[in-house]
């Protein structure tokens, strides 16, 4: 190992910038809330079919003009509930509306792109609670199950960083959706579980080098070096996998339609946001509880010497 970056020297300005990220989350949230959509919230979902290549944006010009500027449009690639003659087939998924915009819209996309009407489905509210309900159920249990995983692998105070690190995380990442106003659905939560695992994996990497370094501790190491020399050893692992995860993810939302967008930008973001919490947010909290607190970070500041680079 030819470098040795102090990580943990500017542990306070990091976990400073963490915690007003979560302010302005946490703000936002409170102000403009998320935009649900009709998998939450409840609405219509239509399939349209189309004799002919139609694009997205010729869809969103229909039904903009109709006044549902908030719709969701998702192309099916190939047609597969269509008949005959039909080449192009989208999903619209709109709030709830009268039955009146509905049928003005389903005429003025007959008139406009030939399209047909082959499906129309409801999304009742309560449907849509129940799935938030069922999200956030979901989390708890995954949370829950990592403690219990945390628990008998390592010692208590590095799955209670862990946890607290991957909920930062996810809150984050929800936090950014709610700055962007981007649409909240069931595969954004999809995206959130994969994220919590993702983060996970990464912080146990971290914590696995931790706790080998505390067996082979040597006498007048500072737990903030045996920290710094423990992510250092990692940190090329750490940054060649997000690299290439992220990669991979732009490649995808560049180049992958409107229809995954969203799916892979919660993806992206989670992935970062992981990355970045495993080395500044876990690893300085689990020193807190190491040391006792603020008298017992002190006392390791005030031992701790400088130590050159290894080989």
């Amino acid at each position: 190992m030819r470098y040795h970056f102090h990580f943990m020297a500017w542990r306070r300005w990091f976990l400073g910038l963490s915690a007003l990220l979560l302010a302005v989350t946490f703000a936002s949230l409170a102000i403009q809330g998320l935009n649900f959509g009709v998998d939450f919230a409840g609405g219509v979902v239509i399939n349209y079919c189309y004799p002919k290549a139609v694009t997205q944006p010729q869809v969103r010009s229909v039904l903009d003009q109709q006044g549902l500027h908030g719709a969701t449009i998702q192309s099916l690639g190939t047609p597969t509930g269509c008949g005959k003659g039909y080449t192009t087939e989208y999903v619209v998924s709109t709030t709830p509306i009268s039955n009146s915009t509905r049928l003005a819209a389903t005429k003025a996309m007959q008139t406009k792109l030939g399209a047909e009407q082959i499906s129309l489905d409801e999304v009742q509210p309560v449907i849509g609670q129940q799935l938030r309900t069922n999200a956030i159920l979901a989390v708890a249990i995954a949370t829950l199950l990592m403690v219990g995983y945390l628990a008998i692998r390592f010692e208590w105070r590095f799955s209670v960083a862990a946890i607290i690190k991957s909920l930062h995380d996810i809150i984050l990442t929800i936090g950014l959706f709610s700055l962007l106003h981007l649409q909240v659905n069931s595969p954004f939560i999809a995206a959130i579980l994969t994220v919590y695992g993702y983060s996970m994996n990464d912080t146990v990497i971290v914590f696995d080098r931790i706790r080998e370094r505390l067996r082979m501790r040597r006498r007048g190491e500072s737990l903030p070096d045996l920290i710094d020399t423990s992510i250092n050893q990692t940190l090329n692992r750490t940054v060649n996998t997000v690299v290439t995860v992220v990669l991979a993810l732009l490649a995808v939302y560049l180049f992958g339609g409107a229809s995954v967008q969203g799916l892979v930008l919660a993806m992206l973001a989670g992935v970062i946001f992981g990355t970045y919490s495993s080395i500044f947010v876990a690893s300085p909290i689990y020193m807190y509880f190491a040391e006792g607190g603020k008298n017992g970070s002190a006392r390791t500041e005030a031992t701790a010497r400088p130590r050159p680079a290894e080989g």
